[in-house]
């Protein structure tokens, strides 16, 4: 398959390409153009003239174009769905939930789009004002860069292009280089569906070249990333005064509470399936596992077992639970992260080995220091992590001791304890009684220290890409 850049609705080709393997057997799946700096300067101005039409759209039309948009990848699920697997590698039922997941941001996007709303400003309740009458308005910023990451090629590309055309913003994407294809048929059914092809660009080729240009650009008012937090930092100090969202991953902890015995195998699953899901390469997957003394040989056993029952292999057939990583640099760093907990004194229980370049045996280690890179960084495979702690006090502890502060999660019947964790585990979300994978699309999404700035879910996205107009009436 050979792919091309989108400017405003234009195949655009280079001499210069990049291939796209399927991250399975490194078969050829097709390739990209190589975008540099005059590629995306081409975009910029169609993004201009993109934007002039599109913020002259009603609200209904943006709310129309979306939802043709979702009904067209509904009917298109398998294909969409097929691609996904060949160009990120998870498996097909995996696939099939991200392109349904993709739909229902689009469709919450479309409906987000007539809900833009402003307020009533009381200027006379300021002293000696009188006769003042106004209100402000949200209004479009202008273009967006949307700089998006291999393992949800698909939704995560809707959770940024979709709320800034529901604002009525046009948009520039720089997909990964090893999942572009599917992202340029998503540009192509948006204008399919109505959106102006100007408002619609997508520039393909590698971060420090197309990435970096756009990130430099002055026609582009915010770039939206998610990805690592090395290239997060230089993002924002490359940029310059532009806004900002920035989702950079996290290395997510669980704290299991003492009263939980009755129902460890329905934990030790949902653990597993929450590490293991797209091969670990999830910002929210469950990496660090906290659980009481108490519970923790119990546990061991049951996260053991199930993890022996997933079978890993090729992502195309429909009885494989886990995939492979992306790429085999990915699966060599994980493998040495491994060694190194190893080396330190932790314990593989389950899995720790290397079945080909790129299939990593889910892998469970106990007992790993906090000096270990298991333990401080992300490590983006799949691999959990569990470690035993004597309170809640101390699970909270652990839990915070982190970089990152995505998402976390606690099983407890305690409520009192469900209160001290929310309120005390620095984390922009908290789930109770379910793992850190659980996201809707439709809820905030963001986190802190490194995880980054801002939030993602349609509504809010649209408050990151709106800013605020004010108008004052005199009627003196």
């Amino acid at each position: 398959m050979k792919g091309y850049m989108l400017i405003a609705g234009k195949k655009v080709y280079t001499q210069e390409e990049i291939k796209i393997l399927f991250p399975y057997d490194g078969s050829l799946v097709g390739t990209i153009p190589r975008g540099k700096e005059e590629d995306v300067n081409l975009a910029a101005e169609s993004a201009k003239v993109g934007f002039e039409k599109i913020k002259k759209m009603t609200a209904y039309e943006r709310y129309q174009c979306l939802q043709r948009a979702a009904r067209i990848i509904s009917k298109r699920a398998n294909e969409f769905a097929h691609l996904l697997t060949l160009e990120v590698g998870k498996t097909i039922k995996e696939s099939m939930g991200e392109v349904g997941r993709a739909v229902n941001t689009i469709t919450l996007s479309a409906e987000e789009a007539k809900r833009i709303l402003g307020e009533e400003v009381p200027f006379d309740a300021a002293p000696g004002i009188e006769n003042k009458v106004g209100f402000y308005r949200r209004v479009p910023l202008g273009i967006i860069g949307c700089i998006t990451p291999f393992n949800f090629p698909l939704n995560l590309t809707c959770h940024k292009v979709a709320p800034a055309l529901a604002a009525g913003n046009s948009v520039i994407i720089k997909p990964s280089e090893n999942t572009s294809l599917v992202v340029i048929k998503l540009a192509e059914v948006l204008i399919e569906a109505g959106f102006p092809p100007e408002a619609v660009n997508v520039v393909t080729g590698y971060g420090e070249e197309a990435g970096d240009a756009l990130v430099r650009s002055k026609d582009v008012r915010m770039i939206t990333f998610t990805g690592s937090v090395e290239t997060g930092k230089i993002i924002m100090s490359r940029g310059g005064l532009k806004k900002y969202a920035m989702e950079l991953g996290s290395n997510a902890g669980v704290y299991i509470d003492e009263d939980q015995d009755y129902r460890l195998k329905e934990i030790a699953e949902k653990v597993a399936r929450g590490g293991f899901a797209l091969a670990g390469q999830v910002c929210i997957s469950v990496q660090r596992v906290f659980v009481h003394e108490k519970l923790f040989d119990t546990f061991i056993e049951e996260i053991t077992a199930f993890s022996k029952t997933l079978k890993v292999g090729d992502p195309r057939k429909d009885d494989t639970g886990m995939g492979p990583v992306i790429d085999e640099n990915a699966a060599d760093r994980i493998m040495e992260w491994i060694e190194e907990a190893k080396s330190l004194g932790a314990e593989i229980v389950c899995g720790g080995k290397r079945i080909s370049n790129t299939l990593i045996e889910p892998t469970v280690v106990i007992n790993v220091p906090e000096k270990a890179k298991l333990f401080r960084k992300e490590v983006f495979g799949p691999v959990i992590i569990v470690n035993k702690v004597s309170s809640i006090k101390e699970g909270i502890n652990q839990v915070n001791n982190s970089p990152y502060g995505l998402q976390a999660g606690i099983f407890t019947n305690n409520l009192k304890n469900a209160f001290k964790f929310s309120e005390e585990v620095e984390c922009g979300g908290i789930m109770v009684n379910e793992i850190p994978t659980f996201r809707v699309d439709q809820m905030p999404y963001g986190g802190v220290k490194e995880s980054g700035i801002g939030r993602e879910g349609p509504h809010f996205a649209i408050e990151e890409m709106t800013e605020i107009k004010t108008i004052c009436f005199d009627l003196g």
